[in-house]
């Protein structure tokens, strides 16, 4: 160190180099403080930058699913009641058929009780149009398919296809008499219905089953996700604010050194006094 020097003062050149050092230093940790995160921008960290805004949109891509899921969910279980409806209307149909057999009725009850088959069977197809979501119609007597995305990516993994059945006109139930000679056959048409209104609940509750193991998958892969993004992405908290005190401690010796190396010139008046 040349203090006798006044053309040029390098210690407080070097000491205000370090001093605008300390400063971006300073700032940094400051705005991780502020934002929570270790890396906000692609400058702070180029490759964690990128792999955390990768991971961040294959999360938000599952959260994605995971409502799709959901809405899934809801649709399948409307369809399941309308079903167990149907299947209630169709044991009550059973019943009135039963009793048709008897062939002790006269007129007037058999036509009570044909008038109760023909209630029943404009119920069941009642309770196919109210089966809607959204505004649209779910289930159909010739199958309704919707498909769900219950996946981030592509692959046919991903996707979730339900095919929903259920009866859906009062023309579906073929009834013609309720004769005590045509019940017999009436009987086993009904039976039919209720036989495969049964297969068609336990193949929504399979694909309900289904539908609540991909949840659980998908809420994992949520999870996981988020862990790696904020492996690479959020700050520390505890050593943020470590390192801001040493750089501020550090800011208060460096601005001392700079007003030190200013002031060193100032010696060489003494030579002539």
């Amino acid at each position: 160190m040349d203090l006798f020097k006044i053309g040029s003062n390098i210690q407080s050149m070097q000491a205000l180099n370090n001093l605008y050092k300390l400063n971006e230093k300073m700032s940094t940790h400051q705005t991780r403080l502020s934002t929570g995160k270790r890396v906000n921008s692609a400058q702070d960290d180029t490759a964690g930058f990128s792999v955390a805004k990768n991971v961040e949109t294959t999360r938000q891509g599952y959260e994605q699913a995971h409502q799709n899921i959901k809405n899934a969910q809801s649709i399948l279980s409307i369809i399941e009641a309308g079903q167990q409806k149907q299947l209630e209307l169709l044991q009550s149909l059973k019943d009135k058929v039963v009793q048709a057999q008897d062939s002790t009725l006269n007129t007037d009850q058999r036509n009570a009780i044909l008038s109760s088959v023909t209630a029943l069977k404009s119920e069941l197809g009642d309770v196919a149009d109210q089966m809607t979501f959204n505004g649209s119609a779910i289930a159909s007597g010739a199958g309704t398919a919707s498909t769900f995305r219950v996946g981030s990516g592509t692959a046919s993994s991903d996707s979730f296809a339900v095919t929903s059945t259920v009866i859906s006109a009062a023309a579906s139930v073929s009834i013609a008499s309720t004769s005590a000679t045509a019940s017999s056959v009436d009987i086993t048409a009904v039976q039919t219905l209720i036989d495969t209104t049964l297969n068609r609940i336990s193949n929504t509750g399979s694909a309900i089953e289904r539908l609540k193991h991909k949840e659980d998958i998908v809420a994992v892969q949520v999870q996981n996700h988020e862990a790696v993004r904020s492996t690479y992405e959020d700050a520390d908290f505890a050593k943020e604010q470590m390192e801001l005190m040493k750089v501020q401690i550090l800011q208060q010796t460096a601005t001392a050194s700079l007003a030190q190396a200013n002031s060193a010139p100032q010696l060489v008046l003494s030579m002539f006094r």
